[in-house]
């Protein structure tokens, strides 16, 4: 098998169904098996295109090197129109060659095909041919379109006289978001997405030209500043005792860290890959206490399945929030690999989440310590390639980080038990507005699933918005109240959104999408809403769950 030899979509159907990882780009098909393992951005994001046309996606978050190298893994290429399939991660089925085979020859026999039957997966829908199954994959060549489908269902109420089915009643409620966006935002057709492709890409090349891509390291000055400000001032009361004051420049002193952390994971500041995870390693492992590479290796997948509550661990927030009544039914996490539960503990906060979403953000760092210990010591990041030497620094640079500030600072520097367990707490409460800041530009989007066919390009504008902000506060923010310019655009360095900006309002008009964004607190507003809709549908579960209970107690069901 040769780079240049046409594969047919069954070819490369069947090599995924024997276990080989097959993504297309640039119309040349590409089996990366060798390279999962070497993957700097590790193996999630790469199982999340399988069977599925990736340019958009790899073209955006990967070096012109990374672009050539891919040519060392093509075995073949696509002639006309790619269908994406839904990838194995993701719940897709797919089909040996013999069963193809075995398909083709009943099709060539019969003039009519079995009736079409449901798999029971959000993901596909299946078709039995002859007693083999084979997928119909999630786009817009159906004859019938998803919107057709949802205008077919039901829609019920838990005050009816005998309930549905809980887990029915909330899928319910997916369905008729799905509904919402499918008449929101643009068809999920073959040409209107082309068309909104070919004029992302348009966009894309023009902001290259115009040298958006290019890090101004002037804009790093003035937060040198601040960040010498800070850590300063903290050691400064300190020093004369003011320990609740120094405590609270030290939390903000990370908050504005972790800015320049995020550049170096997206590789924004030197476009190295190896210069820019030192200068994220010292920030968020030696300074902060937390690992680059559990947030690179998290935030790449929540970056290519966004707002999704089966796939994207930034929004598997339980017991604690739910912003989808999909997590009501036990998911099982791609990310983490394993069972998220809808416990006894969610049962109670999650109807509550709107009124303890502040609250328990100003605890999010320790979550994030407890996250940063668990990625370095199981060893989740790539332990080959590039990549490799990564995991060793940052185990290194924790401990540094315990031994600065939980030996020599809040242990030897504190004289009472209660002023260091108020320094620990002051330092991490105020790194909060950050945690505000990640949630606040998701937690409010959609968490629909559209299908494969949906582009990259509305996909990020779909799950994703903007905070407005006079400019003299981007310091406050970090940039990243611009996170579908970023989302868009993750290489860009973040002092380049703002200019970048109105060109993204452009594209949305041109491609008839809406442009979302809100001010910072009707951006809240909007996110506590969620939450509260979300927590009343949590409160109607359990309502319909006791009722049920209470008739099998009665005997009537």
């Amino acid at each position: 098998m040769g780079p240049k030899q046409p594969l047919s979509s069954d070819d490369v159907e069947a090599m995924i169904a024997d276990g080989k990882t097959i993504v297309i780009y640039e119309n040349r098909v590409l089996r990366l098996d060798s390279w999962l393992h070497r993957h700097p951005g590790g193996d999630k994001v790469v199982f999340h295109m399988v069977g599925r046309d990736a340019t958009d996606e790899f073209n955006a978050y990967h070096s012109d090197e990374a672009k050539a190298l891919s040519r060392k893994f093509q075995i073949g290429r696509i002639d006309g129109v790619w269908k994406n399939f839904v990838p194995p991660i993701q719940g897709g089925f797919f089909r040996t060659k013999e069963m193809i085979d075995e398909a083709i020859r009943f099709s060539a026999g019969s003039s009519s095909r079995s009736s079409s039957i449901s798999s029971g997966s959000s993901c596909d829908d299946i078709l039995t041919l002859n007693g083999i199954v084979a997928p119909k994959r999630h786009d817009s060549f159906d004859s019938m379109t998803d919107s057709e489908e949802v205008q077919k269902v039901t829609i019920v109420s838990p005050s009816v006289r005998e309930p549905p089915a809980c887990a029915e009643l909330m899928a319910e409620y997916d369905r008729k978001l799905v509904e919402h966006d499918l008449k929101k935002y643009p068809s999920l057709d073959y040409r209107t997405q082309t068309f909104i492709t070919n004029k992302y890409r348009e966009l894309e090349a023009m902001l290259q030209r115009e040298g958006y891509f290019k890090c101004t390291y002037w804009g790093y000055g003035s937060e040198c500043v601040r960040y010498i400000t800070l850590a300063s001032l903290s050691y400064y009361f300190l020093q004369t005792k003011w320990y609740l004051l120094s405590a609270t420049c030290l939390g903000l002193f990370w908050h504005q860290l972790m800015f320049t952390a995020h550049d170096a994971g997206h590789r924004a500041i030197t476009h190295s890959f190896f210069w820019d995870n030192i200068i994220g390693g010292l920030i968020a492992n030696y300074i902060s206490g937390l690992s680059i590479g559990w947030w690179k290796s998290s935030h790449n997948v929540h970056h290519f399945v966004t707002n999704d509550p089966v796939h994207d661990p930034d929004i598997q927030q339980l017991p604690f929030f739910a912003v989808s009544t999909k997590t009501f039914n036990n998911i099982f996490s791609t990310y983490y690999n394993r069972l998220i539960e809808f416990d006894a503990v969610a049962q109670v906060m999650v109807p509550i989440q709107n009124w303890t979403y502040y609250p328990i953000l100003c605890f999010g760092r320790f979550n994030l310590h407890r996250l940063s210990w668990e990625h370095l010591l199981i060893g989740r990041g790539p332990r080959h390639g590039e990549a490799a030497w990564l995991r060793y620094y940052e185990i290194v640079g924790v401990i540094a980080f315990w031994y600065w500030y939980g030996y020599l600072l809040v242990y030897l520097r504190l004289p009472t038990i209660t002023a260091r367990i108020g320094y620990v707490l002051v330092s991490h409460i105020a790194t909060m507005p950050l945690h505000v800041q990640v949630t606040l530009s998701h937690f409010a989007m959609s968490t629909a699933d559209l299908g494969v066919s949906e582009s990259f390009a509305q996909k990020m504008l779909r799950t994703t918005m903007d905070v407005d902000c006079p400019a003299w506060l981007d310091f406050l923010h970090g940039g990243l109240q611009f996170q579908a310019v970023h989302h868009l655009f993750p290489r860009m360095p973040r002092h380049n959104f703002r200019a970048a900006q109105k060109h993204v309002i452009d594209f949305c008009k041109i491609i008839g999408m809406e442009y979302c964004i809100y001010g910072f607190v009707d951006g809240n507003k909007e996110v506590l809403s969620k939450l509260e809709d979300i927590a009343k549908q949590a409160s109607i579960m359990a309502e319909c769950t006791n009722h049920m209970k209470k008739d099998a107690m009665s005997g009537l069901t």
